[in-house]
């Protein structure tokens, strides 16, 4: 069975090419384009990752996260950030906010594709 993954991000080319890779690879995949939709697919079904930008309109990444680290159907997804932010000490920011692991863009697909397996495992 195919792993179903929620990938939000609002920027269309960024969600395509993730989409596009998942894809190729096997998984199931569902969009959401803002935080708060993202939230709410989340709570609807049952995801085994979630890919979250950080810069999302709405509600940012970080807050979606912590709403669905607070929640008990999805406190125990892993949530892997994806983030143009690489800056010093942003890693630790994004891990102690409840993040899995982060992504930096651009995506190198190789090691995304690594990242994505590794947390499905």
């Amino acid at each position: 069975m195919p792993s179903k993954i929620l990938v939000i991000e609002d920027n269309l080319i960024n969600r395509m090419l993730l989409v596009d890779i998942l894809k190729v690879k096997g998984h199931s995949v569902t969009e959401a384009d803002d935080g708060l939709s993202g939230i709410t697919l989340a709570q609807e079904e049952d995801f085994d990752l979630i890919l979250m930008d950080l810069n999302l309109p709405g509600i940012d990444g970080l807050s979606a996260t912590n709403t669905l680290r607070n929640n008990p159907k999805t406190k125990s997804v892993p949530i892997i950030a994806i983030t143009a932010h690489a800056m010093k000490g942003d890693e630790e920011k994004i891990l102690a906010s409840g993040c899995n692991a982060y992504i930096a863009k651009p995506i190198d697909t190789r090691q995304f594709v690594q990242i994505v397996a590794k947390f499905l495992a």
